[in-house]
């Protein structure tokens, strides 16, 4: 019998301004709307979740002490779940709004990996599969969108290669 595994990912990104800041408002305005939004859906299985105050979403949760560096780590049932939430929910309008409220990395941001189902990945453990899709590039130990063949609405509705 095969172990029923669960798809992880992970978004990192750093705020052009603090999070009080009225440059990033609109974003840190929406963050518990989208976030509750995502899981609502099917499919979801688990968010790491913040210090629970209101319009905070993870962002308590610094990269390297930075305040501004925040991320987004979740869990879900399958690449589909995650394809829906991201492409076809109001998620997709402040994503494709992502260039007003975050620096540009110019390196990748995003990584997905597989997990056993019940497993909830730390951010250590998913700055660990980050860096080594930064490294070695796609592989079965992490990989973006254009790895998954079961990813089909990343194909016409994702970002370019300039801006992911």
């Amino acid at each position: 019998m095969t172990e029923a595994l669960h798809l992880a990912e992970l978004n990192v990104g750093r705020l052009v301004a603090p999070t009080d800041d009225p440059r990033v408002a609109d974003f840190m305005n929406a963050l518990d709307r989208i976030n509750g939004m995502g899981k609502r859906m099917p499919g979801f299985v688990w968010m790491m979740e913040g210090s629970g105050e209101p319009g905070t979403g993870n962002t308590e949760a610094k990269i390297g002490g930075d305040p501004q560096y925040v991320s987004n780590l979740t869990v879900w049932e399958d690449v589909e779940s995650l394809e829906k939430f991201v492409w076809q929910t109001v998620h997709r309008q402040f994503y494709e709004r992502r260039a007003e409220w975050f620096e540009l990395l110019g390196q990748m941001h995003f990584v997905m990996w597989w997990v056993p189902a019940g497993h909830q990945p730390t951010l250590d453990e998913a700055l660990e599969r980050l860096e080594h899709l930064r490294t070695h590039g796609d592989s079965d130990h992490a990989f973006g969108w254009s790895w998954l063949e079961q990813a089909r609405l990343y194909r016409t509705r994702g970002c370019s290669e300039a801006v992911a």
